[in-house]
């Protein structure tokens, strides 16, 4: 019998379990495969939702439904914490002593934040006027903040990269400012981004027009800024090199980690717990029965949904030919493509890949009709509807229309060259 174990029932497990179970449909049936999903609790939580939540726009009980609903009925649900892999072995060690044998491993553990990593962020002020929202908890608690917040400093902070989906404190400070607006008190308010980039993206042509949109809705920018530490008392964010950044309130967007089985498993993954991982295969470099998709791999693509859809729709055939002893494919391009919330019913969109910045344009044809890199009413109703297409197509691992696992150049605008000087 074959064996495949994935490790997480998230986004990212979801997916490739429902995946898989459609490739391997015959031998699941005649019991010559089984395919096994481990995760440590049961409700399924719709991550983008969270950065709604705190201005009142979904509720905990919209965001939440069971994770087994989601899994295929040909895979076996095992509920357990994971001490760590015997890679030598070929399996699986749970926290409650069994051990799970595998012929391929698929590792989707994703991310979780460590605020502890940061000295001060747990300290006085944690959940008083030290925020994240990041998790369930930590939204509700800033929902709560922000309503009864009337003025003052609002400071918006990254503290490390690399987090999983990396415009959403962008978007956060773009909501925080028509939300204030609409309460009649935007002016009494100050919004401050920090972050550690020395831009307010990592790629410079969305860059310039979110840094646009930062100045226009008069949202201060602090470049290259490492928090050191947080003093809640006082208020105050402290960088390696003695900068210091006031607040009346901070959203932090604490420290992310893989999961912590990965640093209990030598040679696994990197400082971080992330997965060291062939960027294009998506196959571990700790043993080749090892793959993995989603945040919990070190690739350098954003750690968001759409990346863990692309990245499951190329890595479900590749484990088929692994298991069928064929070469694998080097297919996956580092494909990305998000929303990105800007605030009073706008959004805009972006699409990139390891070696194609976000253009301008139009998506998913070249003449839309959806908009790159400029707001549109369109956008933020995509967004609105990709709470649907989260739960009906993207869990159950089904094609979502006109969006390929790899990046398609139609519709996109590279910009012009900038012209030299005559005589050069």
């Amino acid at each position: 019998m074959q064996r495949i174990v994935i490790l997480g029932g998230g986004t990212a497990g979801t997916i490739m379990a429902n995946r898989l179970a459609h490739l391997h449909r015959p031998a699941l049936r005649a019991g010559t495969m089984e395919l096994t999903v481990v995760d440590r609790d049961d409700p399924h939580l719709y991550q983008p939702g969270l950065l709604f939540l705190p201005f009142g726009q979904y509720t905990p009980a919209e965001l939440t439904k069971p994770r087994q609903r989601f899994l295929p009925p040909s895979a076996r649900y095992v509920r357990s914490d994971i001490d760590r892999l015997d890679i030598a072995g070929k399996a699986v060690l749970l926290t409650d002593g069994r051990r799970l044998p595998y012929d391929v491993l698929v590792i989707a553990t994703g991310t979780h934040v460590a605020p502890e990593e940061t000295e001060g962020m747990l300290g006085p002020g944690w959940r008083e006027k030290v925020f994240d929202f990041y998790t369930l908890e930590g939204a509700m608690a800033l929902r709560d903040a922000l309503a009864k917040f009337d003025g003052g400093r609002l400071v918006v902070s990254i503290a490390e990269m690399p987090i999983k989906c990396p415009v959403a404190p962008l978007e956060f400070a773009f909501l925080a400012d028509a939300y204030f607006a609409e309460r009649g008190i935007r002016d009494q308010v100050d919004i401050q981004f920090v972050t550690p980039l020395d831009g307010c993206f990592t790629k410079p042509v969305a860059t310039k027009e979110l840094k646009h949109l930062l100045d226009e809705k008069r949202i201060n920018l602090v470049l290259e800024f490492n928090t050191a530490r947080i003093d809640g008392a006082a208020g105050v964010i402290h960088s390696y090199d003695e900068r210091e950044v006031p607040f009346d309130l901070l959203v932090s967007i604490p420290v992310h980690k893989g999961a912590d089985f990965v640093g209990r498993t030598p040679g696994l993954g990197d400082e971080l717990n992330f997965v060291l991982t062939d960027p294009k295969t998506l196959q571990s470099t700790a043993a080749p029965e090892i793959f993995v998709v989603g945040d919990a791999t070190n690739v350098p693509a954003s750690k968001a949904g759409s990346v863990a859809h692309f990245e499951a729709e190329l890595l479900a055939p590749n484990v088929q030919r692994f298991l069928a002893g064929k070469p694998l494919q080097p297919d996956f391009d580092g494909h990305a493509n998000c929303f990105i919330e800007t605030g009073h019913a706008k959004a805009l969109l972006i699409d990139f890949n390891y070696d194609v910045e976000p253009l301008p344009g139009h998506f998913p044809f070249a003449l839309g009709p959806m908009s790159l890199l400029k707001e549109s009413r369109l956008n933020h109703l995509g967004k609105l509807a990709f709470r649907w297409v989260y739960w009906n197509l993207l869990l159950p691992g089904r094609e979502i229309p006109f969006v390929g696992a790899q990046m398609q150049m139609r519709g996109k605008r590279r910009p012009a060259a900038p012209r030299l000087p005559a005589g050069r």
